[in-house]
């Protein structure tokens, strides 16, 4: 069974900088999955943040594009992303999440909270 933990959350100060890690166990074929960081803050709904495809292609939310960067170290089973100019808003449980066909699997998720 595929597991995804997630690390690196926590307090940072408004302009900050943070890196989340997601560890990816379970499956020989961790290179073939999609993956993703979406998030959630209390009262909304899950959305995306940023994905990247087996191929190494990425996409990112509006309201992160320029300050985030997602990335995979498909050796290390590893994926990353590295937070710049951190804001308020973007305060939220990060979660991630793992793609193939029809199976999708998601971490425990971490908390980020930005504030001064």
């Amino acid at each position: 069974q595929v597991q995804l933990v997630e690390s690196g959350g926590g307090l940072v100060q408004p302009g900050g900088s943070l890196r989340l890690s997601c560890a990816f166990s379970g499956s020989i074929f961790s290179s073939m999955f999609g993956m993703g960081w979406y998030r959630q803050a209390p009262g909304n709904q899950r959305e995306l943040v940023a994905d990247i495809s087996s191929g190494g292609s990425t996409n990112y939310a509006d309201s992160v594009k320029g300050r985030f960067t997602i990335s995979r170290d498909n050796a290390k089973k590893m994926v990353y992303l590295q937070m710049g100019t951190l804001k308020p808003e973007d305060t939220a449980v990060y979660y991630c999440r793992a793609e193939l066909g029809r199976r999708i699997f998601w971490g425990q998720g971490t908390q980020v909270t930005v504030s001064s």
